[in-house]
């Protein structure tokens, strides 16, 4: 499953997760990783749409800044910003802007 960051650092900053339960990647089956990482794929492509670079992350315990402990993978597009990560706050995605972004990424 994708869906869009509530509180992005960056327009179009996506979460990619398996319907599955793990905390980290590695507490869920080999072929749902694979599905997941099929998803990530077809959405990295998808976030190209917006901007040519990206951050893909994924932060795996509490010690490298997980703060949701359900795997989920990180689409950040880049625009030649600042480093977004240091922000202290982010802004709230407006159901507008989220309307638009689901257009501009949906498939043709």
């Amino acid at each position: 499953m994708a869906f869009l960051d509530i509180f992005p650092f960056t327009r179009g900053h996506l979460l990619v997760i398996p319907k599955r339960h793990g905390a980290r990647l590695t507490d869920i089956p080999f072929e749902d990783q694979m599905t997941l990482i099929r998803t990530l794929d077809e959405l990295c492509r998808r976030a190209e749409r917006l901007s040519p670079d990206y951050n893909l992350a994924l932060n795996a315990g509490a010690k490298a800044g997980q703060i949701v402990f359900h795997v989920h993978f990180h689409i950040i597009p880049r625009y030649g910003e600042a480093n977004p990560f240091r922000a202290s706050t982010r802004p709230k995605l407006e159901e507008g802007d989220a309307r638009t972004l689901v257009s501009e990424l949906s498939t043709p």
